[in-house]
């Protein structure tokens, strides 16, 4: 499969753009299945990561969903509540599945597939390229009523890293969407938006917990916000706009 995927890719490596080039790398796979796209190129945030700080780098090419998809509760939710790919991010994966780190038959995921549902993703094949500087071009593919074997994950998934390596070469990642909080008060904003208390927020940056108080409090005054429940609805909020 994946040489007859290769021998159909001139349409992707020859397209207009990043977008178009995704769009048609779609068309080759949906008669294999695929119901869901989405391309991404950012960099990999040089501080803990966190769920909202691994959106906050934005960088989306192309989403390929039902409209009422982006912005849904469920969405929200495995952006924000349940992440288990930051697990695959760590370990700089370039093929997996959201099956490696959410294991269907673990009822804790149970949550996390039903939001999936949402989208028409009962299971998935994504591919990742690193670049210079921690760039990082991402390729998620969704299959609704699919069930693929090893061999033939692998060639759409070797398959997809042709895509990614096109993107990095393509796409320059955006700067982060909230510049007027310094780094340190995103990386304690963004903890605290993941659930943390100030004491984990201070180990895990490896500050005392009243400087991370201190950042914490810095973020909420700078967002606007009279609590850190509104300065996280608000970090959220600008990281989705």
């Amino acid at each position: 499969m994946f040489a007859q995927l290769v021998a159909k890719m001139d349409g992707v490596l020859n397209a207009p753009s990043a977008a178009a080039a995704s769009e048609a790398f779609f068309a080759l796979v949906q008669p294999l299945g695929a119901s869901y796209l989405q391309t991404r190129v950012y960099r990999r945030p040089d501080a803990p990561l966190t769920s909202a700080r691994h959106f906050a780098a934005g960088g989306v090419v192309l989403r390929i969903s039902p409209q009422t998809w982006p912005g849904s509760d469920a969405f929200d939710y495995i952006c924000f509540e349940c992440n288990p790919l930051l697990g695959a991010i760590r370990e700089s994966r370039t093929r997996y599945r959201f099956e490696d780190f959410a294991p269907q038959d673990d009822r804790k995921f149970g949550p996390y597939w039903d939001a999936l549902s949402e989208a028409r993703i009962s299971a998935t094949l994504c591919a990742t390229s690193y670049g210079p500087s921690a760039k990082i071009a991402s390729l998620h593919l969704g299959f609704s009523d699919r069930k693929l074997g090893p061999q033939e994950s692998r060639d759409i998934q070797m398959a997809g890293l042709i895509l990614t390596e096109l993107l990095m070469e393509q796409v320059e990642p955006p700067e982060h969407k909230i510049t007027h909080l310094t780094q340190r008060e995103l990386d304690s904003i963004g903890l605290v938006a993941d659930g943390k208390t100030d004491w984990e927020v201070s180990v895990i940056l490896g500050i005392s917990e009243s400087t991370a108080r201190f950042h914490i409090d810095n973020a909420r005054r700078k967002l606007g916000a009279v609590s850190r429940s509104q300065a996280v609805a608000k970090f959220i909020s600008r990281c989705l706009a």
